[in-house]
């Protein structure tokens, strides 16, 4: 019988039904590659192993032919590719156990893998948001957050936006049409932010009475 840790969740990427007069305008995930590029630097890594192989062979020539300098060193390509590979998991599994939602009223984010939480942005606690736009269309969409509210950065990882540590921007990373995604959050803010407030007044011949 198959399992999944998120049959309890009513709605997917929420831990509740939505209020009355609330919907859903989108919903995604992170393009996992591209996560795995730009949060977990899997290029990088990559081509720092191949650096360590380039170097050793150099090295080894010292003492033995190219040929066997090259088959002695290959050690390093093989833990590289292992490293790599393991990072591209990780991302796989990240970018699957997360849920970005955007709404009339709010953005939500269901992230972790091993730890889930869901992170409830109400468009009132964001003061800005920053689009970190790709050439192939996928981005970053990182929320500036207001008033005295904190997230961890670490719980948070990878799923905020870079080495912003002090006051951690939870964000929709390495998602696919950013842009499109943006202008709706955009639109879905101004509408929301800009929504007449209605407050209950005190009956004054009622204060008087008392």
């Amino acid at each position: 019988m198959s399992h999944d840790d998120f049959d309890v969740e009513p709605i997917k990427g929420l831990p509740e039904h939505l209020p009355e007069g609330e919907h859903i305008l989108w919903q995604g995930s992170p393009d996992w590659w591209v996560l795995a590029r730009e949060s977990l630097a899997l290029y990088w890594v990559g081509g720092y192993f191949v650096v360590l192989y380039l170097w050793r062979v150099i090295v080894a020539t010292e003492t033995m032919s190219l040929p066997q300098a090259a088959v002695a060193s290959s050690f390093f390509l093989v833990l590289g590719a292992v490293v790599c590979a393991l990072l591209a998991v990780t991302s796989l599994v990240q970018a699957k156990a997360a849920v970005y939602t955007v709404t009339n009223r709010r953005v939500a984010l269901r992230i972790g893998a091993a730890l889930t939480m869901t992170l409830n942005l109400p468009y009132t606690w964001i003061g800005n948001a920053n689009l970190d736009l790709r050439k192939s269309g996928t981005g970053t969409i990182a929320f500036e957050l207001m008033g005295t509210t904190r997230f961890s950065y670490l719980l948070c990882w990878p799923h905020v936006r870079p080495w912003r540590i002090a006051r951690t921007e939870p964000a929709f990373r390495c998602i696919p049409d950013a842009a499109k995604v943006a202008r709706l959050i955009a639109e879905a803010a101004e509408t929301r932010v800009s929504e007449p407030k209605i407050a209950r007044v005190p009956d004054e011949d009622a204060l008087a009475a008392e």
